[in-house]
């Protein structure tokens, strides 16, 4: 199993609806049907293109950190180019042990982030609690 990063932008005009069903049902299935183990995914939000790609001047990213074996990534990228939501995306692959290492803090960082966002809406609901006693 090969370190890899994939690096996926959408259009900006999906739904917060349609963007979820395409990350949850569409690129988690096909790394699953590739035996590609996703670590974690980041989702860095709309952003401004710095070129116009199909007439689109911004597009959502998210981020994959997955290992897979490095004949399933010529069939990943296959199925992406099919699909007319994605407007670009780039594989990264991490090589050698320093790569591999900061590879895993990449990914140590994403997991920590998003532990970080499920807590205050924890704590937020303490302090509504408090103020209704």
């Amino acid at each position: 199993m090969r370190y890899y990063e994939l690096l996926v932008i959408v259009k900006p005009t999906l739904t917060d609806e349609e963007k979820s069903s395409l990350v949850e049902s569409f690129l988690k299935e096909l790394f699953a049907k590739n035996e590609a183990l996703i670590e974690a995914i980041e989702d860095k939000g709309t952003r401004n293109l710095a070129y116009e790609i199909q007439k689109h001047k911004r597009g959502h990213y998210f981020v994959f950190y997955f290992k897979a074996p490095s004949s399933s990534i010529a069939e990943i990228e296959r199925m992406i180019r099919f699909n007319e939501d994605i407007i670009k995306f780039i594989t990264v692959k991490y090589e050698n042990k320093k790569e591999i290492a900061f590879w895993e803090t990449l990914v140590a960082k994403v997991k920590k982030n998003s532990q970080k966002e499920s807590e205050p809406k924890k704590e937020e609901a303490t302090e509504e609690e408090k103020t209704e006693e």
